[in-house]
């Protein structure tokens, strides 16, 4: 099997090398990730300046590159000029803090795995609620038992799996959960100050809010304790609603662009 991984935390982050590491004794694995942090970075792909990837040899089954752009630029990069073939399999993590709810939106990580679905590729998002040592180590040896597993079912054209994984500080998770996304919303909090050269500037904080009263979701399931797994695809429209809408028809003397 031949898996790609990327990340939106960057190519040295320890999330991405432990998977990297578990995953080598089984695969052939080939990492391309962002040169630098690129967390909520969203789908942005780098349209107005070149993108350099560096290559990088880790041993005889996996090797890497290094690339100054975003993680849908890292595997569109990938599997579009880097790699001799496509990969099985898309992993896009171990990110450093959960994806869960709205977060879908802003990820790095989901984008990362989410343009290697579009490419045609099985791919699946990862991320774990904290950075300690030990849960990267347990996440990635569950990914790794999962995928090998008889019961394992590769994510199915159009779909990704948004896995997320609760801090092994609360309790081992039992279980995985195949779950709908949940509501996490933030409240904004703007920062405002001034540089040394007395410009104004904005630093977006705040707190998150989750919504536990739907048990059901991914969000509720993740605070119990549980790996949780979503099935995400792109279509995002509201079919029931089109039927609710009619069609609007310009009169004849709206005026013409001149």
């Amino acid at each position: 099997m031949h898996i790609l991984i990327s990340n939106d935390d960057g190519i040295q982050a320890e999330g991405i090398q432990t998977l990297r590491r578990i995953l080598e004794p089984i695969a052939e694995v080939s990492v391309s990730a962002p040169d630098r942090q690129r967390s909520a970075s969203g789908h942005a792909i780098t349209m107005h300046k070149p993108l350099y990837a560096k290559h990088v040899v880790y041993g005889p089954q996996s090797q890497g590159w290094k690339v100054n752009g975003t993680p849908a630029d890292c595997v569109k990069l990938a599997v579009g000029e880097l790699l001799p073939s496509p990969p099985d399999l898309m992993l896009s993590g171990i990110n450093h803090g959960t994806n869960l709810g709205r977060d879908v939106f802003y990820s790095g990580t989901v984008s990362a795995a989410m343009e290697a679905m579009f490419l045609g590729i099985p791919a699946i998002a990862l991320s774990l609620e904290d950075g300690q040592r030990n849960g990267f180590e347990w996440a990635a040896r569950f990914v790794r038992w999962w995928i090998e597993s008889p019961g394992f079912r590769m994510p199915p054209p159009g779909i990704v799996y948004n896995v997320n994984f609760p801090s092994l500080s609360r309790s081992t998770p039992k279980t995985m959960e195949m779950v709908r996304l949940g509501t996490r919303e933030y409240v904004n909090d703007f920062q405002r100050a001034r540089d040394p050269r007395g410009r104004e500037y904005f630093w977006i904080a705040g707190d998150r809010l989750d919504n536990l009263d739907e048990t059901d979701t991914d969000v509720a399931k993740h605070h119990a304790g549980a790996i949780t797994l979503t099935p995400l695809h792109m279509h995002l429209t509201d079919h029931a609603f089109i039927e609710r809408l009619t069609q609007v028809d310009l009169p004849e003397e709206f005026p013409a662009p001149s």
